[in-house]
């Protein structure tokens, strides 16, 4: 048996079609495509040094590995390792050869701190506890079901606020880069981040090839964005909201309950037949919002931290 590590190859649609295969087979709660993948290699920010990495036994691939920095924090030297391999291919070395690689290319980058989300289950943890990372914070992965489930009921709007979708932003998204940058600042994580770069923002978010404009929720009050929820999809039945958020001066208003419901009846009546969405653990209120929406835990994670120095 002979286990390698490699890059995965720009321009090479066969090398992203298997990371977003065994991405799905090992992380189904999650959106990968192989034009998505492309996508994040080819227009990853500079400052950022994603490079995705594969693990090959015998020449086929069996694990993935998102390996970079993460430029839009204001702490420098935070870099992210999630290694995922595929399920039935566990305890043959490629998430150990992974790992190394991926620290050995963060650390001689400048990493100082490396982060990576773990599927909650007793292998994964103590894997990453024996390479040095400790449990930071939780995170849930939550389902609906669109097909057969049953949706809160749409209500109109109440006077003073207007429902559009993010396809009404075409011309200028600048409104909702002000609205996202304010409402990552509120999100609950260990790791601060900003929304500084407008052009860094539409290569990231908004030209990125699962979003979806049409199905992306924005609610105006009186003409200015308030709330808004944010859809990708995978081209197929499978649909996932990514961020759903209110402005600081908007809040306890259920404009983001609002946002959300009418983004999730497009949906289903677009044809999607599975929803998904993920929540930090303390983020009790939309938690709360989601379980009203009917959604259901299906995975948890954890993060892992590993200082290096």
């Amino acid at each position: 048996m002979t286990l390698i590590v490699r890059e995965l190859r720009r321009g090479d649609p066969s090398d992203a079609a298997t990371f977003a295969r065994i991405r799905r087979q090992a992380l189904p709660f999650v959106l990968f495509t192989p034009e998505s993948v492309a996508y994040d290699l080819e227009q990853a920010h500079p400052d950022a040094h994603y490079q995705p990495l594969l693990a090959e036994e015998d020449g086929e691939a069996i694990g993935t590995a998102q390996v970079g920095l993460v430029h839009d924090s204001p702490e420098p030297g935070q870099g992210n390792v999630n290694i995922y391999v595929h399920p039935e291919k566990k305890g043959r070395g490629a998430g150990s050869l992974l790992a190394r690689a991926a620290e050995e290319r963060l650390a001689a980058l400048g990493a100082t701190r490396l982060l990576s989300w773990v599927l909650d289950a007793p292998a994964n943890r103590a894997f990453a506890e024996k390479r040095g990372y400790r449990a930071s914070r939780s995170a849930r992965f939550l389902r609906l079901d669109l097909a057969n489930g049953t949706l809160p009921s749409l209500q109109p709007p109440p006077s003073g606020v207007e429902l559009r979708t993010g396809a009404d932003f075409a011309d200028d998204p600048r409104p909702l880069f002000v609205l996202d940058a304010e409402t990552l600042l509120d999100e609950p994580s260990d790791l601060d981040r900003e929304f500084t770069d407008y052009e860094a923002w539409l290569t990231e978010t908004w030209h990125h090839p699962l979003l979806s404009h049409e199905l992306t929720s924005v609610a105006l009050v009186d003409g200015r964005p308030a709330a808004f929820s944010a859809a990708r999809t995978d081209g197929g039945t499978r649909y996932g909201t990514v961020m759903t958020g209110t402005g600081r001066a908007f809040r306890g208003r259920g404009l983001a309950k609002l946002a959300k419901n009418h983004s999730l009846h497009r949906a289903r009546a677009a044809g999607f037949t599975e929803a998904f969405t993920g929540n930090d653990a303390d983020n009790g209120p939309m938690l709360a919002i989601n379980t009203w929406f009917g959604y259901q835990v299906c995975a948890t994670e954890v993060r892992y931290v590993r200082d290096l120095g």
